[in-house]
């Protein structure tokens, strides 16, 4: 006697039907026999034949019976049909879209966010120079995604995030953008205003603002003052650049920020920037997109513009009117 799979087996059996299989079920079925259904699918018909026995095969069960010279479904047959018609429907229509979008140029959602405030001042210039080559391209700020844009991404919130700092681009599609320096920034009447550069050490007695981030380190902690062994007498979080820039100019602490950041301030003397370290402190800038996923062409385009903007660093800000 042949062995025989439990029926628990059989049932969970996978069974991999594909457009192909809807297609030849609903071509059947419309035609009302094999041979038009043959012609409507550029098959023969023995080719045809063949696919729906090896169909019925899979499913175990058969899809069609003849009656006056026609092919009835079966009940397996009808929930077949029913959900090709769906779901072929679906498909159809989505080509259809991507046909006329490709004609029209493109169109799709682009949706990003940065890990700063300061950084959406880089913005308008790119997404004016996107739009003229890809008009019917929604690029939306989610400005919320802003405390952690990277997990954002990786939860599908957005498709592009601008961050600084190390990445892991084993895990993450990254774009480099840029370097910038952060440097130590403290109000013209203090003592650090005429440093050469600022040690880690130097930092031990000071009010240190820093902005408020989703982890719980900064790059100056983590990099800088840590490894040193160096805590801050005093760490406020701050949200915005603006805010922090008035406390310093106050007097009321200090800061690490970006040179880009603060050039107005540091034009019109307001406040200092110092270096941080002797060797001053850098970090890369990333364009970030989720790994494992083909890129639009539109996006692409976007991160290759990001880049071709910011390759000699970001403008200096005119002035912060940022808000959260």
């Amino acid at each position: 006697m042949p062995f025989m799979r439990p029926e628990s087996e059989r049932d969970a059996r996978p069974l991999h039907l594909d457009l192909r299989h809807l297609r030849l079920v609903a071509a059947v079925a419309e035609s009302g026999g094999q041979t038009r259904a043959a012609r409507r699918l550029n098959l023969t018909q023995s080719a045809l034949s063949h696919q729906l026995r090896e169909l019925e095969s899979r499913i175990g069960s058969p899809l069609f019976i003849r009656a006056s010279r026609r092919m009835v479904l079966t009940a397996v047959g009808e929930r077949i049909l029913g959900t090709a018609r769906r779901v072929l429907h679906e498909v159809e229509t989505l080509e259809r879209d991507l046909v006329a979008e490709s004609a029209a140029g493109g169109a799709g959602v682009v949706r990003l966010a940065t890990e700063c405030y300061t950084c959406y001042h880089w913005l308008p210039d790119v997404v004016t120079a996107f739009r003229e080559e890809w008009p019917r391209v929604d690029v939306r700020i989610v400005a919320e995604a802003t405390a952690d844009p990277v997990r954002a991404l990786l939860d599908g919130a957005l498709d592009l995030a601008i961050v600084a700092g190390e990445v892991d681009q084993r895990r993450l599609g990254c774009t480099s953008l840029f370097e910038d320096e952060q440097v130590v920034v403290v109000a013209p009447s203090h003592p650090l205003a005429t440093r050469e550069f600022v040690a880690p050490e130097d930092l031990r007695n000071e009010h240190l603002i820093l902005y408020t981030i989703h982890s719980t380190e900064s790059s100056v902690l983590r990099e800088v003052l840590r490894p040193a062994g160096v805590e801050p007498r005093q760490l406020t979080r701050v949200q915005l650049t603006e805010a922090i820039v008035e406390l310093v100019k106050a007097g009321l602490g200090i800061s690490v920020l970006a040179r880009w950041a603060i050039a107005p301030q540091l034009r019109d003397g307001s406040l200092v920037g110092v270096p941080l370290t002797a060797r001053g402190f850098h970090r890369r800038w990333w364009a970030v997109t989720r790994p494992h996923e083909t890129t639009p062409a539109y996006q692409q385009r976007l991160v290759d513009l990001l880049g071709f903007h910011l390759r000699g660093g970001p403008a200096p800000t005119a002035e912060l009117q940022l808000r959260a």
